[in-house]
């Protein structure tokens, strides 16, 4: 793909394809690092990103042009399809970020032939707001973004105290996997991304470089220690940035108070770590957690929009 300027006009015309060339995958992959350095704010999720590499026969499809790059995600049971795109900061206001995003909702919508597939702006930056403004999308989801210091000089965290009843121990291997499965899939039946996974999911996920089983904990009931009640599943983003990355609680064991129990746990092992700040995310719309996370300490860092 030709290298462009900062002076050189951008024609926005578009490529469709279910799968990438290598040439244009690492196109995808050096703008949205362009694109984090620019803007402080990932453009894509984790998701997204491995969608880039993604082999031939997946639910996704690459929308490209030489001066940015947008995917579309199939959503799983009837839920719309996902876009996220990303423009090569040294060639924004110039029509590239409308023209990708003007083909990947089409795409969407032949897709799933849904009326309103979703457009994802990480951050919600300013020029994705205007965006969405002129192409007529309206705000239907919001994620937040929230953080907490946990260093030396931050706040103390809570003790942790496991209550009579309960196990809390850490991962143990591949004989756990079926019940975090299971927990994961009752807990999220609702949540488009989260939700339906198999268990190709968490094999791909303990396989990951950044896995650490010292960093997945799990909640049995002491009476059924073959039963998880919930889990709390830690990443490390580097020396100083940690994770609390899926908290999954048993809807049958709800009002344990498991979801602050599993949290604080990892929290603990977080600071153990030596990390500086954890950051999780979480639905707009989920007060309840957003209360629980609130209590221990967590505040609003940013927002994710779904446009649609």
């Amino acid at each position: 793909m030709p290298a462009r300027t900062g002076t050189d006009p951008v024609e926005p015309t578009t490529q469709v394809a279910s799968v990438l060339p290598d040439d244009v995958a690492a196109f995808a992959h050096r703008v949205r690092r362009a694109a984090t350095e620019a803007d402080g704010v990932a453009p894509l999720s984790e998701q997204s990103v491995a969608a880039i590499d993604a082999a031939a026969g997946s639910d996704v499809r690459h929308v490209f042009s030489d001066a940015g790059y947008a995917n579309v995600l199939i959503g799983r049971d009837g839920e719309p399809a996902m876009i996220e795109a990303v423009v090569d900061p040294a060639l924004r206001r110039r029509g590239a970020g409308r023209a990708l995003l003007t083909t990947a909702l089409s795409v969407a919508r032949d897709l799933v032939a849904d009326p309103s597939p979703r457009a994802w702006a990480h951050g919600d930056l300013p020029g994705a707001i205007a965006l969405a403004g002129r192409l007529g999308l309206e705000r239907r989801r919001e994620l937040l973004q929230l953080r907490r210091p946990v260093g030396p000089d931050a706040p103390s965290l809570p003790p942790l105290e496991v209550p009579d009843g309960i196990v809390l121990r850490t991962y143990a291997g591949p004989a756990d996997d079926a019940e975090i499965l299971r927990v994961n899939n009752a807990a999220f039946d609702w949540h488009p991304e989260q939700g339906g996974w198999s268990a190709d999911q968490i094999v791909e996920r303990v396989g990951a470089d950044w896995f650490d089983a010292d960093g997945l904990f799990l909640a049995f009931d002491a009476a059924d220690p073959g039963h998880l009640l919930g889990f709390h599943w830690t990443k490390v983003h580097d020396a100083d940035l940690g994770e609390v990355y899926i908290v999954g609680v048993d809807p049958a064991a709800q009002g344990r108070g498991l979801g602050r129990l599993l949290t604080l746990a990892g929290l603990h092992h977080l600071l153990r770590r030596g990390m500086a700040e954890v950051e999780l995310y979480v639905e707009g719309d989920n007060t309840a957690a957003l209360r629980t996370y609130e209590h221990l300490g967590f505040g609003r860092y940013a927002i994710d929009v779904a446009y649609g």
